[in-house]
């Protein structure tokens, strides 16, 4: 299994490059639903690719299955408010902790009394975080329930059509945008490529491939908001975190800011996808010792 991810390609594009090396001949499925109404707009892509793409077009898909079914599309907007709703209260839950880690973690105390408040302390993000993903599981399985993505016939066509399409190909390119909507794309398509299918991903592409989908932004208007768990991957790379842009969202220079990140992922490996970033996983989800990692100093590298 080759899956290779890649920081960024707005500045520096090295997916062709990779690609190539990757599958020289053949087909190049790309996945660009995460530019959502730009999505066809891969001309350029296509050129990176030798002209050898063809796109999956899933949110074209996605927009095609709610116009013409009815009774998925309200299933599907009942679904959306009840993951915002849900979204709101864990944000709420998850801040207030996150505040209360930082307190903990900068007061003076002896060192054994201190590390033990800092490590429940970040138990109790670990809790928050799991009580969140497994209230996610409960809302799909919820939606799934109401409506069996088999009983609907333009998902089902949809559905047959991709895997056509994935059967044929060389290698999967998967591009970065809206990570939400990337996501439910690749949920409802049931696109999940075979492990022998090689899989080159950048930016919130990287993201999707793995087991759990963290957003974060250190430096936004609103200042230091905490690192939020946004929904489940699609667990290709499993025990990592994706994290792209890092040098321009993370404030890698604070060593309690980067404990806490590290410690509250734990086992999962916090990868640094910066623009030029290339890092092949390995077979068993290994990430190379060479790779940008996030540590408990802070340092960026392995």
């Amino acid at each position: 299994m080759r899956t290779v991810l890649l920081g960024p390609q707005r500045f520096l594009t090295t997916a062709g490059t990779v690609v190539r090396s990757v599958a020289p001949e053949g087909p190049v499925v790309t996945v660009t639903a995460g530019w959502q109404d730009r999505e066809a707009a891969d001309g350029e892509l296509d050129e990176v690719m030798d002209g050898r793409s063809r796109n999956l077009r899933l949110y074209e898909r996605l927009t095609d299955v709610l116009a013409t079914d009815d009774r998925f599309a309200g299933r599907a907007l009942a679904h959306r408010d009840a993951m915002d709703e849900l979204a709101g209260i864990y944000s709420l839950r998850l801040q207030r902790a996150l505040e209360s880690v930082y307190v903990v973690a900068r007061r003076p105390a002896r060192h054994d009394i201190a590390d033990a408040a800092f490590a429940d302390a970040v138990r109790g993000l670990r809790d928050i975080d799991d009580w969140y993903l497994r209230t996610v599981d409960q809302l799909y399985a919820e939606l799934e329930g109401a409506a069996p993505p088999e009983s609907s016939e333009p998902i089902a066509r949809h559905r047959h059509e991709v895997a056509e399409l994935l059967r044929d190909a060389a290698v999967v390119a998967v591009a970065g945008g809206h990570v939400g909507i990337l996501l439910r794309c690749l949920r409802l398509f049931a696109v999940v490529p075979a492990r022998e299918l090689p899989v080159v991903a950048w930016s919130a592409g990287a993201m999707a491939l793995t087991e759990r989908v963290v957003l974060y932004n250190d430096r936004g208007p609103q200042g230091v908001q905490g690192a939020e768990v946004w929904d489940r991957g699609i667990g290709r790379v499993p025990n990592v975190v994706a994290m792209p842009h890092a040098r321009r969202r993370l404030r890698l220079d604070d060593a309690i800011h980067a404990k806490v990140l590290v410690q509250r992922f734990a086992p999962a490996t916090c990868l640094l996808l910066d623009d030029g970033t290339q890092v092949e996983i390995g077979a068993d989800g290994s990430v190379p010792e060479d790779a940008r990692v996030l540590t408990e100093t802070g340092a960026a590298a392995s």
